[in-house]
């Protein structure tokens, strides 16, 4: 590779690197501010009388919830615990207990949960005789935000609900709306989303009854904030600017800034720049508070660098520098500084791309160093692990920037050190693959490695447990997380040398699969549920022993592709073209196949593709009699069809049996049982008026009709019929192991627009999980085919096929057939029939049975083009 493109890559990388540190920030600046923070337990205001307290002791009390509210955790702790032994002195119980459920959600701050533990078990023992007062409320109420964090949804669920029953006896309507809250978020870490939901529906429900306060403007804020961090976007705007509303009733600026941030930050999710930004400048406008002031305006800053408006991001530096001059020491106020040091950076970048001149007006590496030294020096005060981390990750990406390797690895391998120990692997999977990324570039290869592995595995321990992670920072995946993956794979195929190893395929196929898993997950914002599943290999090395896998990898400067072939080791093919051009070549073939007049033009565009996946391996398919093709497809590769791939004789579908699947495993891998085929077909032929853009399907009775000719046994629901609750009703009370869905649909890179539709409205992908998986409660018979006959990728949406695999995992059915694109309803019907009828004879496998339907209609004279057959794709159980 020249070295002018290296340089470039370089530079690129650590661009992408530090969007990826800013952008972190972001989130930990801003929705940190705005989230309903944990309430501090608080004694009656009875007992705040000469006789019961000193003045001293008082002043202990507030001081710490001062300090606390400021950030200052290690300093509140130092004031709770003398607060505590002057109350062990008096032998005050209850303010004993009090003081003890504060120092224990101090301690949750900073990561201490050992302690934390220890303070609030002994709290409500104290409390035991008082079970249904305020205060033991209050503490249970922290107990649970630490099983929370501790990995325990299930009982920090049972004590809100507890909470909420006690708040609801003493008419603490704060409490009730706070503990229904967490319970949502209790709900949702467990993965039952549609419950979380309601449970939020029930605290909204439960603010619009009661009049317009700042206790209500501020329960819906925190409101909007648990439906932003769901996902459900618009109803927290729609909450949210109910909430501003009543503050600007009640002329509160402080609460209308911290609401006016907030709307900022759900138009920033929804990518309204326009809106996020006018929010952001009325946030800075409103602001009382130097803090929400600071963070509006970096998140202002941010977008005006990415719009490469730098004069004017200049010309508000002073202002920022100001803002945070007037910050107290705090976690919040460290985090600014950082965030304010990699918006220098991303500036000065930007600067000499665009030539600006304007290098006199910015401060150089040397002052932007200062400024996250200090952030490191102030961590250290304030004895803020977590704070001093994160310091300590940006100050070492600033010398991996400056290419001072050794500098970098110091400093990264200090906040290694930091996070030892802790539960802040947000932090800890950013140091290691730093840490990666440095060894790297010094030839370190095994420790390289080790470090990518290090924070594979972090990864993976917050998907497998939200809990464990601040449930206040939502990752933007393409930025934070997938270059992680990527990078992990470039290096292990990399570091082989170019001698062929087994074991690092392996693990590069297995990495490969983590990112796709991960990629699911952060559609849902939730972890997907894992079953019991069978490795691919055994499947094609034992039990079908005719087919063969691949898995594309789309690499910076190359495509990789391990072919796993019937009892053989793994074999690697690279094809030197960069991801760019992947891209390009493979969107411009998605443009062509949905064109029934562009046959030539697919065949052309098709046929480069097979020469980058197949030609390499056609001889050994042939040799080992392979039949059957199963992809497990990278990135863009997932929008196209496999069957349309071109050899410049025959299109892959004529040659071979064609399937995908999402991961190297398959759940409980058996053939559907033919003998016993059962359907629940439901079909809508003409869309609800509020979707005026899809078109009526008039063929879906032919097509549903076609199914039960084949004699396989159907229960249908058609037209006004078919309605949620109706499917819902079906699903959970009829014996079948076919659902065939003959409606249109939607597949996208957001969850919130990926449904189908029926009669009365669109179910979304998220409520369709929740339907379909509420089934194994009461049937014993798994849905082995799921079929989703007219639904279609978004248009102009990359990752749209995503959505698909996401509908086909959350499904949990054995096997899904959906189409791509949306396709001649008529030639839908005639395929479906046909392949129901195959799949009726017996004998045959589901993928080899969507062959068969396919070649018919490839064969008809009206829908021999590649747009009418090819779209169809089996994911899934191929057998």
């Amino acid at each position: 590779m020249p070295i002018k493109t290296k340089i470039r890559d370089f530079w690129l990388n650590i661009r992408k690197i530090s969007q990826i540190l800013s952008l972190f920030l972001y989130f930990v600046v801003s929705l940190l501010l705005v989230l309903s923070s944990p309430v501090l337990a608080t004694l009656p205001a009875h007992i705040y009388t000469e006789s019961s307290l000193t003045n001293a002791t008082i002043t202990d009390l507030e001081q710490g919830k001062t300090l606390y509210d400021a950030g200052r955790f290690t300093e509140a702790v130092e004031v709770l615990t003398k607060a505590a032994q002057a109350y062990k002195q008096t032998g005050d119980k209850l303010k004993l207990a009090t003081t003890l459920s504060n120092l224990s959600l101090t301690y949750q701050q900073l990561g201490k949960l050992t302690e934390a533990q220890q303070a609030i078990t002994e709290s409500l023992q104290l409390l035991a005789d008082r079970q249904n007062s305020p205060v033991f409320a209050q503490s249970l109420e922290i107990q649970a935000r630490l099983q929370l964090l501790m990995g325990k949804p299930e009982a920090a669920l049972i004590g809100w609900q507890q909470t909420e029953q006690i708040y609801q006896q003493t008419n603490n309507y704060s409490g009730v709306v706070r503990s229904q809250i967490n319970q949502a978020q209790a709900w949702r870490t467990q993965g039952f989303y549609r419950r979380a939901i309601k449970m939020l529906e029930a605290v909204n429900q439960q603010l619009q009854s009661q009049p317009d306060s700042l206790e209500k403007a501020v329960g819906l804020r925190s409101l909007g904030n648990a439906l932003l961090i769901s996902g459900s976007l618009e109803k927290s705007q729609e909450v949210l600017e109910q909430s501003l509303e009543i503050a600007q009733g009640l002329k509160s600026d402080y609460d209308m800034a911290a609401i006016v941030l907030s709307l900022g930050n759900n138009a920033r999710k929804r990518e309204k720049k326009p809106d996020a930004i006018a929010y952001y400048q009325q946030a800075i406008k409103l602001s009382v508070s130097p803090l929400t002031k600071v963070s509006a305006q970096l998140n202002y800053l941010s977008f005006l660098i990415e719009d490469q408006k730098l004069t004017e991001a200049v010309s508000i530096l002073p202002e920022i520098q100001s803002q945070l001059n007037q910050l107290p020491p705090s976690r919040n106020a460290i985090y600014s500084q950082i965030n304010y040091a990699q918006s220098l950076i991303k500036l000065g970048t930007a600067n000499r791309q665009k030539q600006s001149n304007l290098d006199s007006q910015l401060p150089d590496m040397s002052k932007i160093a200062q400024i996250l030294a200090n952030a490191v020096k102030q961590s250290q005060i304030l004895g803020d692990r977590r704070a001093e981390a994160n310091a300590l990750l940006s100050l070492g990406n600033l010398y991996e920037q400056t290419q001072q390797w050794p500098e970098a690895q110091s400093l990264t391998q200090q906040g290694l050190i930091m996070v030892q120990g802790s539960i802040i692997p947000d932090i800890a999977y950013r140091l290691q693959w730093q840490l990666g990324r440095v060894l790297w570039q010094k030839k370190d290869f095994t420790g390289a490695i080790a470090a990518y592995d290090a924070a594979v595995d972090t990864i993976k321990s917050i998907r497998s447990d939200l809990a464990t992670i601040n449930q206040d920072i939502q990752f933007n995946f393409r930025d934070s997380v997938e270059p992680l993956y990527r990078q992990s794979v470039e290096l292990l195929l990399q570091s082989q040398a170019g001698q062929q190893n087994d074991e690092i395929l392996d693990k590069a196929r297995e990495r490969i699969e983590a990112l796709q898993l991960a990629e699911i997950d952060n559609f849902f914002q939730e972890a997907c549920l894992d079953g019991k599943k069978v490795l691919l290999d055994q499947v094609v090395d034992v039990e079908n022993p005719t087919t063969a896998i691949f898995y594309p990898i789309i690499l910076p400067h190359q495509l990789q592709v391990i072919v796993k072939l019937p009892n053989q080791t793994l074999k690697l093919e690279s094809i030197n073209i960069t991801q760019a051009e992947v891209e390009t070549i493979v969107t411009h073939l998605r443009k062509l196949l949905v064109n029934p007049t562009a046959i030539n033009a697919v065949k052309n565009q098709s046929h480069i593709i097979y020469d980058w996946l197949i030609k390499p391996v056609e001889s050994e398919l042939s040799a080992r009699k392979v039949d059957t093709l199963v992809f497990v497809l990278d990135g863009i590769l997932r929008n196209i069809p496999m069957a349309s791939l071109y050899d410049g004789e025959k299109f892959l579908i004529e040659k071979y049996a064609i399937a995908l699947s999402v991961g190297l495993q398959l759940q409980n891998p058996q053939p559907i049982v033919q003998q016993q085929l059962k359907a629940l077909a439901a079909g809508l032929t003409q869309p609800p008026p509020d979707f005026p853009n899809f078109a009526p399907l008039p063929a879906i009775k032919s097509e549903i009709n076609y199914i039960s000719r084949t004699g396989i046994t159907t229960t249908n629901l058609i037209d006004e019929q078919f309605t949620s609750k109706a499917l819902e009703k079906e699903v959970n009370s009829v014996p079948f192991n076919i659902v065939h869905l003959a409606t249109h649909g939607q597949f996208s890179s957001s969850a919130d627009k990926t449904f189908i539709l029926a009669a009365d409205g669109p179910i979304n992908v998220k409520e369709f999980d929740s339907l379909l998986r509420n089934r194994d409660e009461t049937q014993t018979q798994a849905v082995e085919l799921l079929v989703l006959s007219a639904c279609q990728t978004a248009t102009g949406d990359k990752r749209a096929a995503l959505g698909l695999a996401g509908t086909a995992i959350r499904a949990g059915a054995r096997s899904t057939l959906a189409s791509l694109w949306q396709i001649d309803d008529e030639s839908t019907a005639l395929f479906v029939g046909e392949f129901y009828q195959e799949l009726k004879k017996g004998n045959i496998s589901k993928a080899q049975a969507l062959r068969n339907a396919q070649l018919k209609i490839l064969q008809h004279p009206n829908y021999k083009a590649p747009s009418f057959w090819s779209a169809y794709v089996l994911i899934g159980n191929w057998l």
